[in-house]
């Protein structure tokens, strides 16, 4: 029993539909993406960078009867990642404090040399001078920028997922 036209042309729309769905889900995911609330209303990410050569930049903000601003620059392949308290009210018994402007300099200048000279222990001792709780550690999970800007450095991390 063969195909009629009718049936023949219901099963390409349904191939091409399923085939478009298979690429959708293959593709890399939008840096818009990344700037999301990740904490009910009052926690998440934004002002993503591509720093260029498997690296970027984000800042984590808090609002919630106090705010805070992280900045996070990160080496994606590795997965190190340079963390640092740039601004601070009302979060703890420490003294409110904002040092964004200074911090995105420090990265700023870092970047803008070769890339053999800005490492991100070199970057935290400077930013160590004015900013807080500054910490160099290695994620075992793909971040959303890194999902977004070099997918192809995850290697064996846990895949970004958004959700």
């Amino acid at each position: 029993m063969g195909l009629n036209g009718g049936t023949l042309q219901a099963v390409r729309i349904a191939a091409t539909g399923l085939a478009l769905l298979a690429s959708g889900a293959a593709q890399a995911l939008s840096i818009e993406a990344c700037t999301r609330v990740t904490h009910i209303s009052h926690g998440g990410e934004a002002d993503h960078v591509d720093l260029g050569e498997g690296r970027v930049m984000w800042r984590d903000w808090w609002s919630q009867e106090g705010s805070a601003t992280d900045i996070t620059v990160m080496d994606c392949a590795p997965g190190t990642a340079l963390r640092a308290r740039a601004a601070e009210e009302n979060m703890n018994a420490r003294f409110p404090f904002d040092r964004v402007e200074d911090a995105l300099k420090v990265i700023a200048t870092h970047e803008s040399g070769a890339r053999v000279f800005a490492t991100l222990e070199r970057m935290a001792d400077e930013l160590e001078e004015f900013a807080r709780d500054v910490r160099i550690e290695t994620l075992n999970t793909e971040t959303c920028a890194c999902a977004a800007f070099y997918p192809e450095a995850r290697g064996d991390k846990t895949e970004f997922v958004l959700g």
